[in-house]
């Protein structure tokens, strides 16, 4: 019994790892839709949300049948708990990764995000790319130090959202509304996006520890 408990307990898992090798893939694209105007590559995001989100579902139904019929205790009720946990996280990851993508194609032809700030957006793309990599190596590895470094991604997510303010309150700033509303969602989605990494790497600190740093 006790076999097939760890055997379920590793394709939990690997559920996990598939899920955020899935984000990672969707936040690159939805990206690089956003700042070259690519609709096609827009539209293949939106459309794999479904796949993320199934999948998502699956580890879910995982995680209840093992507390149902293994009731599991502390360590492992811990681990399975927290799967449940960080599977929703890395679902809404992949959400945050298709509304990106919808502005892209709602946007088209045009892009959505004008020249004079497409700095500020192309350094948010290449952190929260790189932070969402480093959630997959953190959920293989359970190496602590691809959680610090999640941390440390947050953070410059986060400086670079508040830039995005600074730029629409620029008195210079002559953008029209619609671009306006564009660049304050897409600026909040990034941020939130790495507000959830840092869920998963606290999760997973409190994993390896026993630190309860979650948020």
């Amino acid at each position: 019994m006790r076999d097939i408990f760890e055997a379920e307990l590793a394709q939990l898992g690997d559920d996990l790892i598939t899920i955020s090798t899935m984000v990672h893939s969707a936040i690159r694209d939805a990206g690089t839709a956003l700042l070259t105007a690519d609709v096609e590559r827009a539209q293949r995001v939106i459309a794999a949300d479904a796949d993320i989100d199934e999948l998502a579902r699956q580890a879910d139904e995982r995680s209840v049948l093992l507390l149902a019929q293994q009731a599991p205790v502390a360590t492992d009720l811990r681990v399975v708990v927290s799967a449940l946990r960080m599977s929703a996280t890395l679902e809404r990851m992949g959400d945050l990764a298709q509304h990106i993508a919808q502005v892209a194609r709602r946007s088209y032809p045009a892009l959505a995000i004008p020249e004079g700030i497409t700095p500020v957006f192309t350094a948010l793309q290449d952190a929260s790319v790189r932070l969402a990599e480093r959630v997959t190596t953190l959920l293989e590895t359970r190496d602590l130090t691809a959680a610090n470094q999640i941390e440390q991604d947050d953070d410059m997510i986060d400086d670079l959202h508040h830039d995005t303010f600074a730029a629409l309150l620029n008195p210079r700033w002559s953008g029209t509304a619609q671009e306006t509303i564009d660049i304050t969602l897409v600026g909040r989605y990034y941020e939130r996006f790495g507000d959830h990494g840092v869920s998963i790497a606290r999760r997973v600190i409190y994993l390896v520890t026993g630190d309860d740093a979650r948020t």
